[in-house]
């Protein structure tokens, strides 16, 4: 079976077994192997980040190439911010992971499935709950 990129980073898909119990020791290692190599490739974008800053940070005498560069490192920063929220919750999920508790939804408790948490390692709810939530968040709006 060939990689796939994804949220969680390059990996080759679950080759489900029909009949195999809902996150067994092949599952958590999968998604344990997942959400470790994303947060990886994380760590390592915000150190490239920092030595990228330190590297290209320049006194330009003309105010546009000035303001280029600070609009630049403004962005990746904004980029990096979002990061940092994202490691936080990959963190989280690799807990929730140690604890057995991964792959469940937190609000009913039913199975949120391979192939959702391939494509989002850091769900916490099922596709229903989620949606649920996503209407409220509107109807606040």
């Amino acid at each position: 079976m060939s990689e796939i990129r994804k949220e969680g980073g390059h990996f080759t898909p679950y080759e489900i077994v029909e009949g195999e119990e809902y996150m067994n020791d092949n599952h958590k290692a999968h998604f344990a192997n997942i959400l470790q190599n994303w947060k990886n490739e994380l760590l390592e974008e915000a150190d490239r980040t920092v030595h990228h800053m330190q590297d290209e940070a320049a006194n330009f005498p003309d105010p546009n190439d000035r303001a280029t560069q600070e609009a630049e490192f403004s962005m990746e920063l904004r980029t990096r911010d979002r990061e940092r929220k994202l490691l936080k919750k990959i963190d989280e999920s690799i807990e929730t992971l140690e604890a057995d508790d991964y792959g469940y939804c937190e609000t009913c408790g039913v199975e949120i499935g391979i192939r959702r948490l391939e494509a989002r390692p850091t769900a916490s709810l099922c596709i229903e709950c989620k949606e649920l939530d996503e209407i409220r968040e509107k109807q606040r709006a």
